[in-house]
């Protein structure tokens, strides 16, 4: 069911959604979260249809808000907002409401979103693009527990993640983060299968890939070793390579798809790693709401090397002057994966 509002106000958006779930029959009290989502109209579409079916796993109500600005001087002096209230099998299994926001509306949104949230539930916003650079700062973002942003759509990712290390506030994460979740799962697994110390690594992926400069990050950080960054034509990551006492540690993913794991003295296995859609990233980040403490730091770890100003992906990620020598690999590999 949908309901189109035009020229209207919180109040009236409330009052719609109390009667399309009486028209549909859906209860509220199933909703366990609010997700905000901030963009455009070129990217509502998409992202709208990646929360809808991350609404499976997480029944929430959905608030898109989409600031319109107007090209003509005229219309642009106009404060309005315009509202589609969709409930039932429109909304996937919770409920949605496009808000658009026009003149001065666009400078308050949060006063749009705040009478909408559901109460006693858990909020997160979402920017799909064109996120601030202090999201905990942002208006939309201090009504929220958790902020997701997505530094490979912006123009200069490397950039961007040093931005988000030097604004970072508990509760903020990234996509580019959520991407390598199975990776580092992998690469943990892997050291859980030999006792003994990592001397080096190599991460091998796409030039200005966010995902690869995190997963550089997060194996400097928790190994403690000099990390190399390599390029290749992708897709995204494509292989990782660990030295070690007892021989090479390689998982190479060559088609995006399958990869294989390679372990000294053990036959090749082939491991399932392919590239997740954003319905998939965007639900596994809805399954915490609480602070992670493993991207903060492998995000402080590497601020120094992406903040050198050449926009370029460093070549190499060494421990810091004065740190503890090389971890072994046995307590190394238990601070891996979420």
């Amino acid at each position: 069911m949908k309901i189109d509002l035009t020229d209207t106000t919180a109040s009236k958006i409330n009052k719609a959604l109390v009667q399309g779930r009486r028209a549909v029959g859906t209860p509220a009290v199933g909703m366990v979260l609010t997700l905000v989502i901030v963009t455009d109209e070129e990217n509502a579409y998409d992202a709208l249809k990646a929360a809808n079916e991350a609404s499976r796993e997480h029944p929430s109500r959905t608030l898109v808000v989409i600031k319109r600005v107007s090209r003509s001087p005229r219309d642009r002096a106009k404060p309005r907002l315009d509202a589609e209230v969709r409930v039932g099998a429109d909304a996937g299994t919770g409920e949605t409401v496009v808000l658009r926001l026009y003149g001065e509306v666009i400078d308050h949104a949060q006063s749009v979103v705040l009478p909408l949230l559901l109460p006693d539930a858990p909020v997160v916003v979402w920017w799909p693009v064109n996120a601030p650079t202090d999201p905990a700062n942002d208006p939309l973002g201090t009504l929220a527990q958790r902020r997701v942003t997505d530094t490979y759509a912006a123009e200069q990712p490397v950039h961007e993640l040093a931005a988000r290390a030097e604004a970072y506030t508990p509760g903020d994460t990234d996509l580019a983060w959520t991407r390598i979740t199975p990776w580092r799962s992998m690469l943990a697994a892997a050291l859980d299968q030999v006792s003994c110390e990592v001397t080096e690594v190599e991460v091998e992926g796409e030039e200005f890939n966010p995902s690869c400069e995190l997963l550089a990050m997060w194996l400097a950080d928790r190994l403690n070793v000099p990390v190399r960054r390599s390029r290749s034509s992708g897709p995204g990551l494509t292989a990782v390579r660990m030295g070690s006492t007892c021989g090479p540690i390689v998982l190479d993913r060559a088609d995006g798809s399958l990869a294989t794991l390679s372990i000294q003295g053990q036959p090749d296995r082939a491991v399932a790693l392919k590239r997740r859609e954003t319905a998939e990233l965007i639900a596994e980040e809805l399954r915490r709401l609480d602070p992670d403490d493993t991207y903060a730091s492998a995000l402080r770890f590497g601020v120094d090397r992406l903040s050198d100003g050449s926009g370029t992906p460093a070549e190499e990620s060494k421990p810091e002057a004065g740190s503890a020598p090389a971890k072994k690999a046995a307590p190394a590999k238990k601070a891996a994966a979420k």
